[in-house]
């Protein structure tokens, strides 16, 4: 396995459940920016255990085999977070994006 693979599955592995990223930052969070197709080749081969289904195109597209299934595991995983939080707290913290300036 390469670096850059083993860096991907590093950054899948870290992802918080109801954490969602897109290709293009799972490349720069391995340091790999400008690899995001890279991201999804590796993806596509991944162990099913790691979360692909928390990962997006550009723009919040679900680009996996099975769209359907991927968004159905993003809301189960949403409505799990929303019912693990007291009233009253804070969301988990999210992700900057690495463009903001």
């Amino acid at each position: 396995m390469s670096e850059f693979e083993e860096a991907v599955l590093a950054v899948l592995r870290s992802l918080a459940k109801g954490e969602i990223v897109t290709y293009g930052e799972v490349a720069e969070l391995a340091g790999y920016p400008g690899r995001a197709r890279a991201v999804g080749r590796i993806l596509a081969i991944s162990p099913d255990d790691l979360p692909w289904w928390r990962v997006v195109g550009a723009g919040g597209v679900l680009r996996s085999p099975d769209p359907a299934l991927q968004a159905q595991l993003l809301d189960e995983e949403s409505r799990i977070e929303r019912l693990k939080r007291r009233p009253g707290s804070p969301p988990p913290a999210e992700r900057q994006d690495p463009q903001a300036g």
